[in-house]
């Protein structure tokens, strides 16, 4: 039991120590129904969580994400600027703008 106390307090310091480092990802602009209308590149800062998106000195936070079941659906939240977070996966994040029928999908390597 002292062991698993030990274990546990050593991954929450290194957890809670270090600062989220962003990852460099290409992203593809398309419509809501999938036609795509260019590229784009992004810095994704992966909080498991949330994500944020950075790019040309702009950040855009995901928000809390929430899934009732992550096996089955995926985690989304709405951001305070009214766009539709998804993490697909531990690499693809997407944002969607339902105003203008446009969504980013980004794969970070």
């Amino acid at each position: 039991m002292l062991r698993l106390s030990f274990l546990l307090t050593v991954i929450l310091l290194a957890g809670c120590s270090s600062t989220p480092k962003g990852v460099d990802c290409p992203g593809e602009v398309a419509t809501l129904y999938g036609q795509s209308l260019g590229h784009t590149e992004g810095r994704i800062f992966d909080l498991v969580n949330s994500f944020s998106v950075a790019r040309d000195g702009v950040t855009l936070s995901s928000g809390a994400l929430h899934s009732t079941d992550r096996f089955r659906y995926v985690p989304s939240g709405v951001t305070p600027e009214g766009f539709y977070a998804q993490r697909l996966s531990d690499k693809q994040f997407r944002l969607i703008n339902p105003a203008r029928n446009t969504m980013i999908t980004w794969t970070c390597p």
